[in-house]
């Protein structure tokens, strides 16, 4: 599959909207929008997102997917260095400082999502093709607990660490500003500075597509 790639500013996916489901939304009860909303933190702020208008329509799939959409952003319009931190799976804490002039690839995922089982092994294959080459990975689980998450990571062979932020989501909310998660799964890769500096948007569908991304920020500048 080619890379869909733009050299223009990236703005947020934007989709022809279906008025019978807006009708249908605008049936629902506040009391129903209040707890859908309590249920993702990864929409909190991002109301005009319509990954998370998709979410509130109520698919009932269990995940809001994306189309695996790239986006990708100059240098100079990343905005501030994102700063997150957590317990991974394995009990261990994790400090985003740690990573402090590498390129990190931040995915975003939980056990029972289809398309994060899809695409697991290709997030692995990417991460042993640049070991050696100033980047990291980590994944983000929105959902499980870490005996779940553990489960996951041993049958897709994943060795990177993972991040369990279900409990209080500290780490979907550093990422919740301009460029927010929504879809789950998502890719986002932050430059050696730690500014966003690329989105996937749902299942990563081809491991050259990140492999391209990654390696083109490990030559900038830092």
């Amino acid at each position: 599959m080619g890379l869909r790639r733009s050299s223009r500013p990236a703005r947020a996916v934007s989709r022809p909207r279906d008025g019978s489901r807006y009708a249908r939304f605008a049936r629902y009860s506040t009391g129903a929008l209040a707890l859908a909303t309590a249920s993702v933190i990864a929409l909190a702020g991002c109301a005009s997102d319509p990954l998370a208008e998709q979410y509130r329509e109520g698919s009932g799939k269990g995940f809001i997917s994306g189309d695996g959409t790239v986006s990708e952003y100059p240098a100079a319009d990343r905005g501030e260095p994102i700063a997150f931190d957590g317990t991974t799976v394995d009990g261990d804490e994790f400090d985003s400082a740690d990573l402090a002039g590498e390129v990190t690839v931040v995915n975003f995922w939980y056990a029972g999502c289809a398309p994060c089982r899809v695409e697991a092994p290709l997030l692995q294959q990417v991460s042993e093709e640049v070991a050696d080459e100033g980047v990291a990975f980590v994944g983000v689980n929105v959902r499980d607990q870490a005996a779940t998450a553990a489960s996951f990571e041993d049958d897709f062979g994943i060795t990177y660490p993972s991040i369990v932020d279900v409990n209080d989501g500290g780490a979907q909310f550093a990422f919740a500003g301009d460029v927010p998660p929504a879809a789950v799964p998502t890719t986002i890769v932050l430059d050696k500075q730690g500014r966003v500096a690329a989105r996937i948007l749902g299942q990563l569908t081809d491991a050259s597509i990140l492999e391209a991304i990654v390696r083109d920020l490990v030559a900038e500048q830092a």
